[in-house]
């Protein structure tokens, strides 16, 4: 929600005016100091959005506050054209945002567009980066939200037929941005005091190109790359897990990927496992990689799909620390942790060889991919846990 604001109005007491923590308020308008008059400002109030009523003629300023329950002077500023006790026929009423936008859903390249923006709109203190572009041109975002040094990465479809981690993965930081909106308390743990301690850092989908495949079809290739030769010349894409041009993004990174390339049967480009022809070839991964070394991220969290399981080690580099990491994020889930697994060259891997700080790779749900809709709730209920406590822990 944006007002105009008036001679002698600040932002500390637009703070008090909608019950918003301070803070969120002066990161929602960057372009204001903090003891900065408000006169004719535009402002943005974060969390809150408007609704047009039709009121009844005789209603007076007062009667309409306290029929919606809100200050006199929250909707003399919202409808900053009124003049006196004079009401036209509608007027705007602020309300507080309280349900997420974000439901379980198909959750395409598009869809994901759609939210960021209105995240955006709604919550205008977090940052929306593009951290690079995908074989076909997509804009591949991170969203940063905190204060803190201290860091944490999320990231999700790397496969592309895992796309359901991408919906999870936004649901839970909408979920988040709700809670931040809601009056600071005392508790070191409170959303908004990890806020204020803590950063994140948010991948949702790394894979948009091959996500749009396995939910739209042939069109999704804009017939740039032979996509049905490379899934054995079948027209339906469920099981494709590469990037639009057939090479497996989690095996791309710089941890023993020779021992993947030797190992792995598809030597040519196909609709999952092919490592490329050398480690970072494809814009995606290059993506990542980068955002990782220009930032100075204390663990990551990546999210795959499927098998309730959460992977945590990688050849003896991982600290010592993230062994109880996994314990605890074992115990909120019901997931097994596993320290080790045959598996080389994936993004988990070389940011623990290359950096020796915690990683994770989260398996969620457990059947065939894509996973089905109908897990969605259950698989939320799992990881939701895991991805509030990788910000604190």
């Amino acid at each position: 929600m944006e007002v105009h604001g008036r001679k002698g109005d600040t932002l500390q007491y637009y703070s008090q005016l909608f019950t918003i923590p301070y803070r969120l308020i002066l990161d929602s308008n960057p372009h204001i100091q903090s003891n900065d008059d408000l006169n004719e400002k535009r402002v943005k109030i974060p969390g809150y959005t408007t609704i047009t009523v039709n009121k009844d003629r005789n209603d007076s300023i007062s009667e309409i506050s306290s029929k919606y329950n809100i200050s006199t002077d929250a909707l003399l500023l919202v409808n900053n054209k009124l003049i006196g006790k004079k009401i036209e026929q509608s007027i705007s009423i602020p309300k507080k945002i309280k349900k997420p936008l974000i439901y379980k859903k198909a959750y395409t390249y598009e869809q994901l567009c759609n939210d960021l923006q209105e995240l955006k709109e709604q919550f205008p203190f977090i940052k929306i980066n593009i951290i690079g572009r995908s074989v076909l041109g997509k804009e591949i975002y991170e969203i940063q939200a905190g204060k803190g040094m201290n860091c944490t990465h999320y990231n999700a479809a790397f496969h592309a037929n895992e796309w359901i981690t991408s919906a999870i993965l936004m649901k839970w930081l909408n979920e988040w941005l709700l809670q931040l909106n809601e009056e600071s308390n005392s508790d070191d743990h409170s959303y908004f005091n990890l806020y204020l301690q803590k950063r994140i850092s948010v991948v949702p989908m790394v894979n948009p190109d091959g996500v749009n495949l396995v939910l739209n079809g042939i069109q999704a290739s804009d017939n740039k790359y032979d996509v049905k030769l490379m899934n054995d010349g079948k027209d339906e894409f469920t099981h494709w897990k590469a990037n639009i041009r057939g090479v497996d993004l989690n095996n791309q990174f710089p941890a023993n990927w020779d021992i993947e390339k030797e190992r792995k049967i598809p030597k040519e480009p196909y609709f999952r496992d092919y490592p490329g022809d050398q480690p970072l070839t494809e814009p995606e991964a290059i993506a990542m990689h980068d955002l990782v070394k220009e930032n100075h991220f204390d663990k990551v969290i990546a999210l795959h799909s499927q098998g309730k399981e959460i992977y945590w080690g990688y050849e003896g580099y991982e600290p010592s620390h993230a062994c109880f990491i996994a314990q605890c994020f074992e115990k909120m889930s019901g997931y097994k942790a596993i320290q080790y697994v045959d598996s080389h060259a994936g993004f988990k891997d070389w940011f623990i060889q290359a950096y020796r700080k915690p990683g994770f790779t989260l398996e969620l749900g457990k059947g065939i991919n894509p996973l089905p809709l109908s897990q969605f709730d259950d698989i939320y209920c799992d990881t939701a846990p895991i991805l509030y406590a990788g910000i604190y822990l």
